[in-house]
């Protein structure tokens, strides 16, 4: 199993991206300190001249504002709409079908906009089998800068099975809305999370439902089932090389994530990686995704960074409290998240049904690995062991 020191900092595509923040940043720290008091300064009365201008824009306020800036703002946001619209339709023109051995396709899939707790759109998958009884639903979490279309081929493993498939794209990933890689808030996708297994229940009734989250969206589904109204609609969650303990690459990264976070919050660090973290012992399976459009390979976000180490903190203060029925997956030889935070988590947490899985030499993207079908496996037989646990409470019962 690795070592901690051997980890690299943060999580999927967001790992050998944030690195370069320190490397931006060695300057003394007497001059960040000194440009950090001259940033503040000059911050306050720029967000009331900016909320004035917004005002104006409304027509809420009267006076003069700069055509240069206006001109500026509403190019970005073009811009913005533009790639939003063009990932949209690279995500809507997917071919999400399989087909059977003998040629016939046995289930249906869709795609639609589910509108999330801020009114963003957000881009939505499905899978079901065409015919016969569900046996239960699970919902895909993606990780960071990936997208839902990715999981298809689990989704056909999970369909024969007469599991049903339901994913949705984070704000600002996939064909949601949202400046490619950029998220503002991880609560925000929490919040997003919890609405969007509500909307499935509400269509589903009656049917179980678990959340499956990988990396950093392994993060956000344990922090969504932290909730006791998601965890009452839950029959348990999957968690697959979650983002559990993720620490700033230096002190001085941790001490200013939260300013830059504030004031420069889209800021991207050239410095980044963007030939690929290896994720996976697949060749093909890492070419497939450093070569897919709607995987985000650029630099790191401040905003983003920030973010991750936010909910890593909270969930690590946190690992007691966990009650939810869980199984959580991680490869040893992972260098993206930490196998030993998942082992640290399966200890602590106060869950009655809980179960782990290490996979000895494996990488980050477990669904990914040459063994992928074997993994997808172990996820299907921990969910009907746990619909079985279910069933044989509610016998006794009666």
């Amino acid at each position: 199993m690795s070592t901690a020191g051997e980890m690299e900092p943060l999580t999927s595509g967001a790992s050998n991206r944030i690195i370069p923040i320190l490397k931006t940043l060695r300057t003394p720290l007497i001059f960040i300190q000194s440009v950090i008091l001259y940033i503040l300064i000059l911050l306050f009365p720029r967000r009331r001249q900016f909320r004035t201008d917004v005002a104006a824009v409304d027509g809420t306020a009267s006076g003069p504002q700069s055509p240069a800036k206006t001109a500026r703002r509403k190019s970005l946001w073009r811009l913005e709409e533009e790639d939003t619209l063009r990932r949209r339709s690279l995500a809507e023109g997917l071919n999400m079908g399989f087909e059977t051995e003998d040629g016939e396709i046995q289930y249906r899939w869709n795609t639609s906009l589910f509108f999330g707790v801020r009114r963003n759109a957000l881009f939505s998958r499905s899978w079901l089998p065409a015919t016969g009884e569900l046996k239960g639903i699970l919902i895909i979490i993606h990780g960071l800068n990936e997208h839902s279309g990715r999981y298809a081929q689990f989704a056909k493993q999970l369909i024969s099975c007469n599991f049903g498939v339901y994913a949705m794209d984070w704000i600002g990933h996939g064909g949601s809305d949202g400046l490619h890689g950029y998220v503002p808030s991880l609560d925000h996708v929490v919040a997003d999370t919890g609405a969007f297994l509500e909307k499935i229940k509400s269509e589903n009734p009656g049917v179980p439902c678990f959340l499956f989250g990988h990396s950093t969206g392994g993060a956000v589904v344990l922090k969504a089932a932290s909730h006791p109204c998601i965890e009452g609609m839950l029959e348990g969650v999957v968690l697959t090389s979650p983002a559990l303990r993720v620490k700033p690459a230096h002190p001085i990264v941790g001490a200013i994530a939260p300013l830059f976070s504030l004031v420069a919050p889209k800021l991207q660090f050239k410095g980044a990686n963007k030939k690929g973290i290896p994720v996976s012992r697949d060749p093909a399976a890492l070419l497939a995704k450093y070569s897919d459009p709607l995987v985000y390979t650029g630099p790191i976000r401040a905003r983003t960074g920030h973010e991750i180490l936010r909910i890593s903190s909270y969930l690590m203060r946190n690992f007691k409290s966990v009650t939810v029925p869980f199984f959580v997956l991680h490869g040893t030889a992972d260098k993206v998240t930490d196998p030993l935070a998942s082992q640290d988590f399966y200890n602590e947490a106060s869950s009655t049904f809980k179960d782990i899985k290490l996979y000895e030499g494996f990488l980050h993207d477990l669904l990914f690995e040459p063994e992928r079908e074997e993994i997808g496996q172990d996820i299907i037989n921990w969910m009907e062991k746990r619909l079985g646990t279910i069933a044989e409470n509610i016998d006794h019962i009666w």
